[in-house]
């Protein structure tokens, strides 16, 4: 009887700790995002939920979610865009208007009334512009080269490689289609070349192309928030390579933990 109840015990305490496992590379922040009164609660933070990737508590008194979120899998920008994709508008998207017509117990006051989303039917469809799934893979990409985690710098490679495909270029303003135009062959073949190695020295190289040709990229769109254009003088054999970034603290992609902070910010998108 005794060795049942601590094999009881002991079983209750596994099932406790992998439904409770913890983020890795947890990043935190706290971000607006509307709803009416606790009602809304269980909604908001299941569209953030993701499996050891992502989850959100959300405070009805402050209108705002603390998300945390493995900064290696996902992005703020994906969790947001799935938080409106459930109906509730936040600090980047607004909700499609079939998606809060069925909030029935959680209908909250909009100031904003979004613009008109063109078919529904497509899953996580960018609020933004269709290259928003490409900068997306792009930061997760970095952040794995930045932890030098070559298997999942070729995963977010391959995602990224999808994303490519997936633009449409009749969606793109006129700035954007021009310099699409020129570089997306160059990009596809940087992603490719990332995804099919697990040489992280192979993968930094094809990245610093990547970079410049998304920076080229990057000048032509009006980002939901500000862009990090950021320089270290001694990658690329002391010729120095450059990558984009969404955070305003250096943490190098070509170097990682040998010398995380080497670089400078030297121009800022917004």
């Amino acid at each position: 009887m005794k060795l049942t109840r601590i094999f009881l015990t002991a079983l209750l305490l596994l099932s406790g700790l992998y439904l409770h496992a913890a983020i890795s590379n947890k990043v935190t922040e706290k971000v607006r995002v509307a709803g009416s009164a606790e009602a809304c609660k269980a909604g908001i933070e299941s569209a953030a939920y993701m499996r050891n990737t992502a989850e959100a508590t959300w405070d009805a008194a402050t209108g705002t979610a603390l998300i945390s979120y493995d900064s290696r899998k996902t992005t703020l920008d994906v969790i947001l865009r799935k938080i409106a994709l459930a109906g509730y508008d936040n600090a980047r998207y607004l909700a499609p208007d079939d998606a809060y017509a069925k909030l029935t117990d959680c209908r909250y006051p909009r100031l904003v009334k979004p613009a008109p989303v063109a078919s529904p039917a497509i899953p996580n469809a960018p609020a933004v512009d269709p290259l928003t799934p490409v900068f997306d893979a792009y930061f997760a990409l970095k952040n794995a080269l930045i932890a030098a985690d070559a298997k999942a710098a070729a995963a977010q490679a391959a995602t990224l490689s999808k994303a490519v495909k997936a633009v449409n270029m009749n969606e793109l303003s006129h700035a954007s289609h021009e310099v699409w135009m020129k570089i997306s062959k160059d990009v596809a073949f940087d992603a490719e070349h990332i995804s099919e190695t697990q040489d992280v020295g192979h993968q930094r190289d094809h990245f610093a192309s990547l970079s410049d040709d998304l920076y080229t990229l990057a000048k032509t769109r009006k980002p939901t928030q500000p862009v990090y254009y950021q320089h270290c003088p001694m990658a690329n054999q002391g010729k120095g390579a450059n990558w984009l970034s969404l955070e305003s603290a250096i943490r190098n992609p070509y170097y990682g933990s040998q010398m995380l902070t080497c670089g400078k910010t030297t121009e800022t998108i917004q």
